[in-house]
């Protein structure tokens, strides 16, 4: 491959003579140790309390006749060995002696069981073997009554506690951006790879038989973000809603569903949210939280990946749902339902759902030209009647831009939703309807589209339409194609 994405990114220096600083590292992890607060320590082979893991220490030797870092010096424990170690003994209350005399291999507590605490913060868990055995006759081991550290010694130290937090915070945003490198790499190797793959596509072509994983993973791709994103009578007024009434959003936690890039939770954020949770089950959640990061809002924001409805969020309730769920003609393959699920379990008594009212229109179209290039075209294909094909043609709505010269009525509501209020059993309806005609003409379709409110405790109301009078949008609108014209007169 000769791509710029199979070219090495250049990575950060991971060498940092800061965070290598042994003397420092030792201040950290004995500053709890040396600090004039008593813990209280069960020794690990009787039922005495210590003030001290130094002094339980001690009085494993003295007592018991057992010295834990001999033992960890004997049989070269890691973290992960010492704190099996120390599980072990305190579930299986072994005698002292047991430990002495082991074998070098294999040891009792290999089991990974072992990692699991047994008693609930547990200081010896706390304690790291190689400070214990680092600082061995150091005077750090003795009892805490002889450890009189100064105030200005204590917050020399803590100083240099939060020196190294901060070299490490730098080490890890290093790590990170990284790991985004090596990522574009990666996608740029697997890009050309397919591009350059004959033969097999099943892999791409695979039906899945599960309709919400097929729905999800087609918001997976990038384009179809791209494709809203930039439309943009549809986000400009979810931004303006935001942003011209940051009122609604000052210190509210806010539930973003169906995120997407999270677009919707960085408008929310910087409109003065509180804590944004922003959950989405398709792979853009990744892509979103780069952007978050990128744009400096982990703070606010945080990023769940999966269904709303099989998911536990980190709050009890929210004071705002905001979601673009709007499908083609309002609810077709739309989100609505989960919105509706979030809101019954998740919003505040006082909490809104945005955007918060809806409405379906109808109006009546008349096109000779689209009715012959998509109906009568079945009369005559090549010489052959396929008129039969009609009846299967008809029922299909066509989602396309209608041209606003060939509207021959004025529009009429036929539904409208209140989000903070609408049942699920209510999203499936029938409804009379009546077009008054303007337009003396063959009537050929009937034109369906819908209209976006968000209005509740709104000091600036904001709404858009997917109407074929105004700008267009990525849903466009839906087109029912009537089998035969019906002519009809003005008024």
């Amino acid at each position: 491959g000769e791509g710029a994405a199979e070219e090495m990114p250049e990575l950060s220096d991971g060498d940092d003579d800061d965070i290598d600083d042994d003397d420092d590292e030792e201040q950290w992890q004995w500053l709890e140790e040396e600090d004039s607060q008593p813990v209280n320590v069960t020794c690990l082979f009787c039922d005495r309390l210590l003030r001290s893991v130094p002094a339980t220490l001690q009085h494993c030797t003295a007592e018991h006749q057992v010295n834990l870092v001999d033992v960890i010096r004997k049989h070269n424990l890691d973290d992960y060995g010492y704190i099996k170690m120390i599980n072990f003994i305190r579930s299986t209350k072994c005698d002292a002696s047991c430990l002495t005399g082991l074998p070098d291999a294999p040891l009792p507590w290999e089991s990974e069981d072992f990692l699991r605490p047994v008693l609930q913060d547990d200081p010896l868990l706390q304690t790291d073997p190689e400070e214990i055995c680092g600082n061995e006759g150091s005077g750090l081991l003795t009892s805490p009554s002889s450890v009189a550290e100064s105030h200005n010694a204590l917050l020399q130290r803590a100083q240099a506690a939060e020196e190294r937090a901060r070299c490490s915070e730098e080490a890890l945003a290093r790590a990170m951006d990284d790991l985004h490198k090596l990522k574009l790499l990666a996608q740029g190797l697997v890009l050309n790879a397919e591009t350059g793959r004959s033969g097999n596509l099943s892999t791409v072509a695979e039906l899945r038989e599960d309709e919400d994983e097929a729905y999800f993973s087609s918001y997976g791709h990038y384009g179809i973000h791209e494709e809203m994103l930039k439309d943009k009578v549809r986000t400009e007024c979810y931004r303006n809603f935001m942003y011209r009434n940051p009122e609604v959003f000052r210190d509210k936690v806010v539930l973003d569903v169906g995120c997407g890039t999270g677009i919707l939770s960085m408008f929310a954020a910087r409109s003065g949210a509180k804590k944004v949770i922003a959950v989405d089950q398709s792979e853009i959640i990744y892509q979103a939280m780069d952007i978050v990061r990128s744009n400096q809002l982990e703070d606010k924001i945080t990023l769940i990946r999966g269904r709303i409805e099989d998911i536990n969020l980190p709050v009890e309730k929210v004071d705002i749902i905001i979601s673009e769920w709007m499908g083609y003609f309002l609810l077709f393959e739309s989100m609505l339902d989960s919105v509706l699920y979030a809101r019954d379990l998740y919003l505040a008594d006082t909490g809104s759902v945005y955007p918060d009212l809806c409405n379906i229109s109808l109006a009546a179209v008349g096109d000779r030209q689209k009715h012959q290039d998509r109906i009568a075209f079945w009369d005559d294909v090549y010489g052959f009647n396929m008129a039969c094909m009609k009846k299967a043609v008809v029922p299909e709505a066509v989602v396309e831009v209608v041209k606003a010269d060939t509207l021959i009525s004025e529009p009429t509501i036929i539904q409208t939703f209140d989000c903070n209020k609408v049942c699920l059993s209510e999203l499936e309806f029938a409804s009379d309807f009546c077009l008054k005609i303007t337009n003396t003409a063959d009537c050929t379709a009937i034109v369906g589209y819908f209209d976006i409110f968000f209005d509740k405790v709104c000091s600036n109301k904001v709404m858009f339409s997917t109407g074929p009078q105004v700008t267009k949008t990525h849903w466009k609108q839906t087109v029912f194609l009537l089998e035969r014209p019906v002519s009809v007169q003005a008024g």
